[in-house]
């Protein structure tokens, strides 16, 4: 159906003759005379009575009013749509990240957002899923897992992989421990889905360790608790909770080796249509990072 017809057909309706229409469409009047009587053929409807001087709509006419101006006012948002992907502007942004991602970093940085930015969907996506197959439902994907070669991607932040004690364990002065003192501790971790453990269990082998104790949970938040509970030292990337203190974990002999931790990415999919202005997003949210956590690796 043409859109043409239907904002001819609208606009005679609504200033109720053909001679005002044509003078608000600036065409000659027996131009969009000849366009009404097209519109109804192709419909097989009569929209207008014409037997008065004053045009006036049919009941069909007056029903099917509604519908044209709904179809036009489809065409119009697709039309902007399309304007919007073609000038490689954002109106809505979709973030994904892992729980602990989500939690700790992307929401805050949602929080800074203002009405001139898109509008952002958040979704939680598990700790294993890659992000070369989620750039195609998702603009961004944040999380710590590589992102292969077939996605555009950045580096957002590198942070530690914490071991939290309470302010009253013999570790809360000190700004490390190694990975044999770790072990001498019982280790408050969780499950294999999560980076953090992934990292812990991978440098314990790496250096042919085993914990003494550990204890398993699913979230990094019951992680902390337990740690505040004196259950032992809490190993996670997360935010600290309960007044515990955050310690660094050296894999190796000082000054020989960084801290365990976790590199950040942003990637999205090669080609989209707004990559310019997901790169702008990315740097903002690299600066936040930055001055949320500090340069936390050194």
């Amino acid at each position: 159906m043409d859109s043409r017809l239907l904002r001819y057909f609208v606009a005679v309706a609504e200033e109720g003759s053909v001679s005002a229409a044509a003078d608000a469409l600036h065409i000659t009047q027996p131009a969009l005379s000849r366009q009404i009587r097209s519109l109804e053929h192709g419909l097989g409807l009569t929209l207008f009575d014409r037997g008065e001087l004053r045009l006036r709509l049919t009941p069909e006419g007056r029903e099917f009013l509604g519908t044209a101006r709904t179809v036009l006012q489809a065409h119009a948002h697709a039309q902007d749509f399309a304007d919007r992907l073609a000038s490689g502007r954002l109106r809505k942004v979709s973030l994904a990240a892992p729980r602990t991602t989500l939690i700790d970093v992307v929401a805050p940085f949602v929080a800074t957002f203002t009405t001139e930015d898109p509008v952002p969907s958040v979704v939680e996506i598990g700790g294993d899923e890659q992000p070369h197959r989620l750039v195609a439902d998702h603009d961004l994907v944040i999380a710590p897992q590589s992102p292969g070669e077939d996605v555009d991607t950045r580096l957002i932040a590198e942070l530690p992989v914490w071991a939290y004690v309470p302010a009253s364990h013999r570790w809360a002065g000190r700004q490390e421990v190694t990975l044999e003192e770790l072990t001498e501790e019982q280790l408050v971790v969780t499950t294999a889905d999560f980076k953090a453990r992934r990292l812990l269990d991978a440098a314990l082998d790496l250096a042919d360790l085993t914990p003494r104790s550990v204890l398993e949970v699913r979230h990094g938040r019951v992680a902390q608790a337990l740690a505040a509970a004196g259950r032992g030292a809490g190993v996670v990337t997360d935010d600290p909770h309960f007044d515990l203190v955050p310690v660094r974990i050296r894999t190796g002999p000082e000054n020989s080796h960084r801290p365990l931790h976790i590199r950040l990415h942003a990637s999205w999919r090669r080609g989209h249509h707004a990559a310019e202005s997901l790169e702008g997003l990315v740097e903002r949210l690299r600066a936040f990072s930055l001055e949320r956590y500090g340069r936390t690796i050194e």
